[in-house]
């Protein structure tokens, strides 16, 4: 498709088109402002229907260009050009590397910017599916079609747990690293990204599962006690499981009622938050003041993290998970959902208690209001409150304020 883009150093406009099979790109002086963009599409759309007609004269629009030199050779090498570039323009054309090859080097140059976790994600995506379908392959001799068949064999392949077929999430997760690989290749090696007018499988919206009060209270109180003080914080604090898991002594200040949120654990590793606006603090309801003293005396002593197993080390998600919640929630009859919901519990609480969006935000760690009414806003009653006192009177109107049983040591 013919467009008419910017040069990234200069800041001039420059045509950018295919003509022959073979992809021109001719440049101006002229700067990005809208009356210069309309003047080249005009001669754009000329160059364009003179092609499609077959009378296009490439020197007669471009008489100073070296390429139109190319186009000044006889009609019979002309014909060859077209049949060339139709077997393939990269057979012809200079060299492009391995996919197995160049993915290496994006991978390398990017994964300094992940997480671990992501990291790992990412490398095991390249592992056991992009190299093995485009490894072989040249990245300037990956079509579009190449692309769209790779996507449809990975919404006919089984999911993880052998039941289902991978989901559309799944898929486009699996597909962002290709593109980004073959758009970077692309830019790197000069020639069009064949990801182009390629989108994302549409995503279903999904709706947040949060408990009610009457729910969070029968969990509460029906939780093995060393793990009463964990619900409680992640119930009424809204902290994402890494960072209840990454939570140490250090950033709980008592005098202040304050939770330094700083860290996260993520599959057993410490890592920074995950955004800067993660970085926060959030304030102690009664409840959660009186949570954490009790949990202070069982693991203080044992471990530099509010929450932990019996050798000090953080809490294992996986484990929690499996052992503590998913039972939990079986005994109690109620649907099984993702810890995660504890966070969006604790917003549907606030709003429900009539606490003000802004300081709901920034407890949560959100920059703005505008994710918090997206999501939560059927849960939005008239907000006129601007402190925590409103969702403090709530808990304590439900909870009351009785003594909470001593843990033992975390599982």
């Amino acid at each position: 498709m013919a467009s008419i883009r910017v040069h990234s150093q200069t800041g001039s406009l420059f045509f950018d088109f295919r003509y022959l099979g073979i992809r021109c790109r001719e440049y101006t002086t002229l700067s990005d402002t809208t009356s210069n963009r309309r003047k080249m599409d005009k001669v754009l759309q000329k160059i364009e229907e003179q092609i499609a007609l077959g009378a296009f004269n490439y020197r007669e629009f471009f008489p100073g260009s070296k390429n139109a030199a190319k186009f000044d050779q006889p009609a019979p090498l002309v014909q060859m050009t077209v049949i060339a570039h139709a077997v393939g323009e990269q057979e012809v054309g200079k060299a492009t590397p391995m996919f197995k090859d160049f993915a290496e080097t994006w991978f390398a140059e990017k994964s300094v910017e992940w997480r671990a976790s992501h990291k790992k994600t990412v490398r095991d995506d390249i592992d056991k599916r992009l190299i093995p379908r485009f490894g072989e392959r040249m990245v300037g001799n990956i079509t579009k079609a190449d692309i769209l068949a790779f996507r449809a064999d990975l919404a006919k392949a089984p999911a993880r747990n052998k039941t289902n077929l991978l989901s559309n999430p799944r898929i486009n997760k699996i597909l962002n690293p290709l593109r980004q690989i073959l758009c970077e290749a692309a830019d790197r090696f000069d020639f069009r990204t064949p990801f182009q007018n390629i989108k994302q499988l549409r995503v279903k919206r999904t709706d947040v599962e949060p408990f009610s009060l009457d729910q969070v209270k029968k969990i509460i109180e029906s939780v093995r006690l060393d793990f009463k003080q964990y619900f409680i914080v992640r119930f009424f604090t809204g902290m994402r499981t890494g960072e209840v898991h990454g939570l140490k002594w250090k950033y709980v200040d008592f005098d202040r009622r304050l939770i330094l949120v700083r860290e996260t654990v993520v599959d057993g590793e410490e890592t920074y938050t995950k955004t800067d606006s993660s970085q926060r603090e959030i304030q102690m309801s009664q409840q959660v003041y009186d949570a954490l003293k009790e949990q202070e005396k069982a693991t203080r002593h044992i471990s530099e993290f509010v929450f932990c197993n019996r050798e000090g080390l953080p809490l294992d998600y996986k484990n929690v998970n499996n052992r503590v919640w998913k039972p939990l929630l079986r005994h109690l009859g109620l649907k099984l959902r993702r810890p995660y919901q504890c966070r969006h519990t604790a917003a549907t609480l606030w709003l429900g208690a009539g606490e003000n969006p802004e300081w709901i935000a920034r407890q949560l760690g959100h920059t703005t209001t505008e994710m918090l009414f997206r999501v939560y806003s059927r849960y939005v009653p008239n907000l006129t409150r601007r402190d925590g006192s409103a969702f403090e009177r709530l808990l304590a109107a439900n909870l009351g304020h009785n003594p909470i049983a001593t843990p033992s040591q975390g599982a």
